[in-house]
């Protein structure tokens, strides 16, 4: 009951709650970073992407671009890691890229806490298990952000997300939010060893 009550409504006071007064208070931050975003790699500033949301539906990722458009002689986009540039490292290791995703936040579209909104192509992918994760809106931050993030596979990262589908509290979202706070003073699982971004989930082995 006390679940269902939070789910449906506590939620999103919880989110309105921590994120407005948090883009007041870090709005110059906000303005500085996309400056700096916009005289380094030009414009577009954000990078906005369709991810599935609450139950699959689709919306607008807003994030800050760490990217260059550099593609190779045929004109396909150059390898990740070979577009991040400096700039985008720190954002990354930082989270300062993922500021934008507050407004998705007010605007109802993800919540603070919850599984990362990750690729439209990777909902055929999910097993009936996995696809569970879409119960809840998607989060800046989650249960496998605090216990992995981008260094856990993801099979270990679904079963987080269902984990935290399971067991959604007030004190469990405040633990993580606490916890992502520590991770990102840590810089802790920002990428896979060896990889500027996570490598792409292909389902599950044939």
């Amino acid at each position: 009951m006390a679940k269902r009550l939070y789910a449906q409504h506590g939620k999103r006071l919880f989110d309105v709650l921590l994120t407005a007064p948090f883009l007041l208070v870090c709005a110059p931050v906000v303005a500085l970073v996309a400056l700096c975003v916009r005289l380094r790699l030009g414009s577009p500033v954000l990078f906005c992407q369709q991810r599935p949301g609450l139950h699959g539906r689709s919306f607008t990722l807003l994030k800050f671009r760490t990217m260059t458009e550099a593609r190779d002689g045929q004109g396909h986009l150059l390898p990740d890691v070979e577009r991040l540039t400096p700039l985008g490292r720190f954002l990354r290791s930082t989270s300062l890229d993922e500021l934008p995703e507050f407004l998705n936040v007010l605007r109802g579209e993800m919540s603070l806490v919850g599984p990362r909104p990750l690729l439209m192509k990777y909902l055929e992918r999910y097993t009936p298990e996995q696809m569970r994760r879409h119960d809840v809106r998607p989060g800046i931050t989650g249960w496998a952000q605090v216990n992995g993030r981008n260094a856990i596979t993801w099979e270990h990262k679904f079963a987080l997300d269902v984990w935290y589908v399971d067991h959604l509290s007030c004190w469990l979202d405040l633990k993580i939010v606490v916890l992502t706070v520590w991770r990102i003073v840590r810089r802790d699982g920002i990428n896979e060893p060896g990889q500027a971004t996570a490598q792409e989930f292909m389902g599950r082995p044939q």
